[in-house]
């Protein structure tokens, strides 16, 4: 069957469309996807504004005829941390469902967590042990650990590379003040949750997810995305040490004239590389793996297994 996930996140509005069937790999048919950073249009009572409001149902009513047009046979609708913590959330799903039918299942920013662990999970099967997953999204740090399809822990954290863009480097390029306090900021907040994690002991594979990570590991010299899914792709702590202070030394322009860096999302890469600098030294990690898979996956992996055997 061919199904679509339509993904409402804090950066854009991506339809996938998957030919899935229950016990087998999800092979990607199609992919459609809009910017319309959602995390960076809340007004100062948290809300999304009109405008965004009124992007928000076209662009996800385009993505719906889209879906029919590639023969999906149904869309799995969902939304994370931009409209989970709008102020105006309800408003803005009911006028979503209103215009365009969809209903847009909100998530936590725990089932996000579990969600992009159960994917990385069934990428890299039991041989890979205890895992501990990041994934940096536009609202949120999603971490989780353990050694089934479900996670011992998950977390979800307010450090989304767009939501810490907006409220704390407003220099292009960032002050060195503003970097200096957002980095105290993100080791502080991880901080908080280092603990919850060490008491199931060391992970035997750390895996990361997420566009930042997999710009920020190409910059590293990982392999192209044009090189294909199976193509193994790391970030060392080392390679992203180095790389901080000089994106932070840079305009959005000129990051986003480096390898792999999307113009769309060089803004943003800065905040991201703190994040995970952080989340890596806190973690102390030395290395992560960068997995294709992630949180829309997790969505399809989890109809899948509901499906009925017969």
């Amino acid at each position: 069957m061919r199904l679509g996930v339509l993904d409402v996140g804090s950066n854009t509005v991506h339809l996938l469309a998957v030919d899935a069937h229950r016990g087998a790999r999800p092979l990607p048919a199609y992919s459609h996807k809009a910017e319309l950073r959602l995390a960076e249009l809340l007004d100062a009572d948290g809300a999304i504004g009109p405008e965004g409001v009124d992007r928000l149902v076209a662009t996800v009513a385009d993505a719906l005829q889209t879906a029919e047009d590639k023969g999906c046979e149904a869309v799995l609708p969902f939304a994370t941390s931009a409209v989970r913590e709008a102020s105006n959330a309800d408003q803005v799903l009911g006028r979503v469902k209103s215009e365009t039918g969809v209903d847009l299942e909100v998530l936590t920013g725990e089932e996000e967590a579990r969600l992009t662990f159960l994917a990385a999970r069934r990428w890299f099967g039991w041989s890979a042990g205890k895992l501990l997953v990041l994934d940096i999204g536009g609202g949120s740090l999603e971490i989780a650990y353990g050694l089934d399809e479900e996670p011992d822990a998950a977390v979800s954290l307010p450090l989304g590379a767009g939501r810490l863009t907006a409220a704390w480097l407003p220099g292009d390029p960032p002050d060195p003040v503003d970097v200096k306090a957002l980095r105290r900021h993100v080791r502080a907040e991880i901080a908080r949750t280092v603990g919850e994690f060490a008491r199931f002991g060391t992970p035997d594979h750390v895996v990361a997810t997420s566009k930042t990570f997999r710009q920020l590991a190409r910059l590293a010299g990982a392999a192209r995305s044009a090189e294909g899914l199976y193509v193994q792709r790391e970030l060392s702590r080392t390679s992203l040490e180095e790389w901080v202070p000089k994106l932070a030394a840079m305009t959005s322009l000129q990051r986003g004239g480096l390898p792999g860096v999307s113009e769309g999302r060089s803004s943003q890469l800065l905040a991201g590389a703190l994040v995970a600098e952080g989340a890596m030294d806190l973690f102390g990690i030395e290395v992560v793996e960068i997995c294709p898979w992630a949180l829309r996956e997790g969505i399809i992996l989890r109809r899948l297994d509901q499906l009925p055997t017969t």
